[in-house]
């Protein structure tokens, strides 16, 4: 994880003042993949290179905002810069690990693996799931905080429930969606198996 962070900061730290504007300004516009959500404005235009990489790792994980990061980088006309993350990132091996592929307009960095369950059939989850108290229930402590547990119970249907629940998936890592995965089986058995054979 180190590794990734790292080669973040130096990519953003070998910015001028300027080009790190463009860079932040580009991030607030440039579309992302579905099921990520935006660094809101009013946090991301005050930050430093040092801030922005956590930023950048916490909201879009190691893969994806190692793709996001060169594709923005490249927007703002910065190549060589964008060139060098990927060579860096090329050369680690914890590139490949998350579960999430970057744009396709990447070639140096690695095939990325398939998407894990819960975000390929995020769509028909947010759709489908008719127990919802019962997923919380289980994430509750190990995925979910007491804020984020409350603000999804707030919601009045099961499907807006879902679509809080997903709004955070931003932040999880692997181990986050296999417990979503885990709980959608023991709440929700015929509906998981329904979207595998699909």
């Amino acid at each position: 994880m180190g590794r990734t962070r790292d080669a973040f900061l130096d990519a953003l730290e070998n910015l001028t003042a300027d080009e790190f504007k463009k860079f932040k300004m580009k991030l607030l516009s440039v579309p992302l993949r579905e099921g990520y959500a935006r660094i809101p404005r009013g946090t991301l235009l005050p930050m430093d290179a040092v801030d922005l990489t956590d930023k950048l790792v916490s909201y879009y994980l190691e893969a994806y905002g190692a793709n996001l990061t060169a594709l923005v980088l490249r927007d703002v006309g910065m190549q060589e810069v964008a060139e060098q993350l990927q060579e860096t990132l090329g050369k680690g091996e914890g590139t490949g690990s998350s579960t999430h592929p970057g744009p396709s307009s990447s070639p140096l960095l690695p095939p990325a693996p398939a998407l894990h369950f819960v975000d390929q059939h995020r769509a028909a989850l947010i759709a489908r799931v008719t127990d919802v108290d019962g997923v919380l229930d289980a994430l509750y402590g190990k995925v979910l905080t007491e804020e984020q547990y409350q603000a999804v119970r707030v919601e009045r249907t099961n499907s807006t429930k879902m679509r809080t629940l997903f709004s955070f998936a931003p932040a999880w890592n692997l181990t986050c969606k296999d417990l979503l995965l885990q709980a959608l089986r023991d709440t929700q058995p015929y509906l998981v198996v329904d979207l595998e054979q699909s």
